[in-house]
């Protein structure tokens, strides 16, 4: 059984958790589904809106869609909260992946 099949099915006994959110959309990325992605991360930062690992992972699935604005509204997100927590190495991360998008819809 594979690490998704294994999370799904955690998820369908009951045991839903910001973690296993995160982790499921982390290995829908991983398959190349960032549609998936986006639906298991959109609700590990509804429940865990301080996690920002799970903003980060948000942002990057949002991009690969194509859906540059609400990538660029994750990451924005995702640093105020990994600022607050002073998580600075995913601040940093998340600055260098919004300074990208920011460039590519200039046009640059």
């Amino acid at each position: 059984m594979s690490a998704l099949e294994n999370f799904e099915k955690m998820l369908e006994q009951g045991r839903d958790s910001a973690l296993l959110r995160y982790s499921l959309g982390n290995e829908y990325l991983k398959a190349d589904n960032p549609c998936n992605a986006i639906i298991h991360l959109r609700e590990a930062v509804r429940q865990e809106p301080k996690h920002s690992a799970s903003w980060k992972l948000l942002g990057k699935a949002l991009a690969e869609t194509g859906d540059r604005d609400g990538a660029l509204e994750a990451y924005r997100q995702g640093i105020a909260v990994a600022e607050q927590k002073g998580d600075i190495q995913a601040a940093k991360e998340m600055g260098v992946f919004l300074r990208r998008l920011e460039k590519q819809q200039a046009g640059g």
